[in-house]
């Protein structure tokens, strides 16, 4: 099994960015990466690990090593991790009405596939 890092680390590979990024754009301490490879750390908390995996468009069970089903099932995370730095800024009933958009924009696409 791949460690936490590990993970991590290749799933920004994917996204090409750097872990040191990640954790500036999510208001984490870049140590905790360092922790994490060092191997001085083999987990994180359960909220540090959600925002990870928002930001990386994964389920926590998936970065966690625990499912190889790779994406969440949860819209919002989906939109959060494809509008995260202008998302996050928005109020609730925002983040709302940006959700019900892209439900209704995901029937469309269903919908003219099936015809």
């Amino acid at each position: 099994m791949d460690s936490l890092f590990t993970r991590i680390e290749s799933l920004c590979e994917e996204k090409n960015i750097r872990p040191g990024r990640l954790c500036d754009e999510l208001g984490l301490s870049r140590s905790l990466m360092t922790d994490l490879k060092m191997g001085r750390k083999k987990t994180v908390n359960a909220q540090t690990a959600q925002k990870i995996a928002d930001f990386l468009g994964v389920s926590v069970a998936y970065l966690l090593g625990q499912s190889q089903e790779r994406a969440s099932e949860d819209v919002l995370d989906k939109v959060d991790v494809a509008f995260y730095g202008e998302y996050k800024e928005l109020n609730e009933e925002d983040k709302e009405t940006v959700r019900d958009m892209v439900r209704l924009m995901r029937e469309r696409r269903a919908a003219k596939k099936r015809n």
